[in-house]
């Protein structure tokens, strides 16, 4: 077992060396090579741009390496949860950004030699709180055009009060996809870097993005790290930190013949995995707020027991965590940084549905670039009207990371554990008190979600100095 994804161990792979030009200058600097800042790249170096990637660890390493890779219009209930804050047509849009970011996956992947694998998507349901929400989501896709179908049973070993199906939609390995980006990338002159953490852009064309050891000069900066590095704008205020769960096991047959999601908490996400030697079934859920688990460990105990409940003929490969952002007002982010100026584009807020919210969200910030934004890009605008219907969410949440910022220094000075082994355990973002990991053996900042080696360097987040030693 390792704390490596399925798709990381599939992939091992060192930084590759290739040393930043300090100085150098690009069009377009893009800071993150996760599927964001790859297609965003892509994108630019297609359309003649010079662009530099900048990533702090390797290709694949971030959420997107780490994700269960599902690709679908059915997203849980997430339809129902953007209606309850916006109109019919804001959905509508949502649904379009969606459907074409994954169509261009598919063309993509078609075109160079990336395996898909084509499965419907289902959300199940098994309390009545459950069916009423998905009957609720039923209303608001087939409103928005989406062909979802009402089913009473699934090929499941456990009953279900019901499901929605929606047929036609994709799975795949995400490290796959990451690769062939990079390749397509760098063919069209994209210089992707790894090894290398933005610290700070300062300036204005060029802006200098500052990192370790050097900088390079850049025209306009895409911020492709989900939540910014960059505290322009406050989005650190605006999301959620979401961690979540995801093991992968053999089985003597193909467990699972869809990619399914359970509407009830705690959450269930099933799909398979094609190996050589036949069908992963990969299980995931559990999931909660950054840094305010309680112990980790016991998330994964939780999806190792209900598995063998279920499957008890399941033997466990891998297990691993992913880390998400949820905004306040449901709708993920695609524009500048601070209002007013298109020299720093952001792009982020996934809330767990990165496969094709990325890739749309790569199409809306390039077309901002290089020309007109489509229609639907409207709703993922970086300062827009509908923004004001999530302030009582934002309202609640930052109250929330208010109460953990005093508990945390309560509970430290008091209990006198502000270090431990030579670490300072205070976060370089916004100096909150870190918990322990005891699943990752890291140390998780419950208030924006930063995330630190048992050593001290960054994981990821928004911070980007390590931990203090003593």
């Amino acid at each position: 077992m390792t704390l490596a994804s399925l798709w990381q161990d599939r992939h091992p792979r060192t930084p590759r060396a290739e040393p930043v030009e300090t100085g150098g200058h690009y069009d377009v600097a893009v800071i993150g090579a996760g599927l964001t800042g790859l297609t965003t790249a892509l994108l630019l170096g297609r359309a003649g741009r010079s662009v530099v990637v900048l990533e702090a660890g390797r290709v694949g390493d971030g959420t997107t390496g780490r994700s269960t890779a599902k690709l679908s219009l059915l997203q849980g209930t997430q339809l129902s949860r953007i209606r309850s804050r916006h109109p019919q047509a804001v959905v509508d849009a949502y649904v379009e950004a969606q459907r074409e970011g994954a169509a261009w996956v598919r063309r993509f992947c078609a075109d160079h030699g990336v395996s898909v694998q084509d499965r419907d998507a289902v959300t199940f349901a098994h309390s009545g709180t459950g069916e009423r929400d998905i009957r609720n989501e039923l209303d608001v896709a087939r409103q928005a055009g989406l062909p979802v179908e009402w089913v009473d049973d699934l090929p499941l070993p456990f009953p279900v009060r019901g499901a929605l199906r929606l047929p036609g939609q994709f799975q795949l390995d995400p490290i796959d996809l990451l690769d062939a980006l990079r390749v397509e990338a760098t063919g069209h002159g994209v210089h992707v870097v790894e090894g290398a953490r933005a610290l700070r852009v300062r300036g204005s064309r060029p802006m200098r993005v500052s990192i370790d050891g050097g900088q390079v000069e850049a025209d306009r900066v895409v911020v492709a790290t989900n939540l910014p590095v960059l505290d322009r704008g406050g989005f650190f205020a605006r999301m959620k930190p979401a961690r979540s769960y995801s093991v992968a096991f053999v089985t003597e047959q193909q467990a699972v013949d869809a990619m399914y999601l359970s509407a009830d908490e705690p959450s269930r996400s099933l799909r398979d995995a094609p190996t050589e030697g036949g069908h992963l079934l990969l299980v995931g859920g559990n999931g909660h707020t950054t840094g305010r688990a309680g112990p980790t460990s016991q998330r994964l105990e939780g999806l190792r027991a209900w598995t063998l409940e279920h499957w008890p003929d399941a033997v466990e490969t891998h297990a691993w965590s992913a880390q998400d952002y949820v905004p306040h007002h449901a709708l993920p982010y695609a524009g500048p940084i601070l209002p007013g100026s298109n020299e720093i584009l952001v792009g982020g807020g996934y809330s767990k549905w990165g496969m094709t919210n990325a890739v749309a969200v790569s199409l809306a910030l390039t077309a901002r670039i290089l020309g007109t934004p489509p229609p639907w890009a409207d709703v993922l605008r970086t300062y827009a009207p509908t923004e004001l219907r999530g302030l009582p969410t934002a309202a609640r949440d930052n109250a929330e990371v208010g109460l953990e910022l005093a508990r945390g220094w309560v509970g430290a000075v008091a209990g006198r554990s502000l270090r431990r082994g030579g670490l300072a355990r205070v976060c370089t973002h916004l100096g909150g008190v870190v918990r322990w990991n005891d699943a990752e053996r890291s140390w998780d900042c419950p208030l924006h979600g930063s995330r630190f080696d048992e050593t001290g360097p960054v994981l990821e987040g928004p911070a980007v100095r390590a931990l203090p030693r003593s």
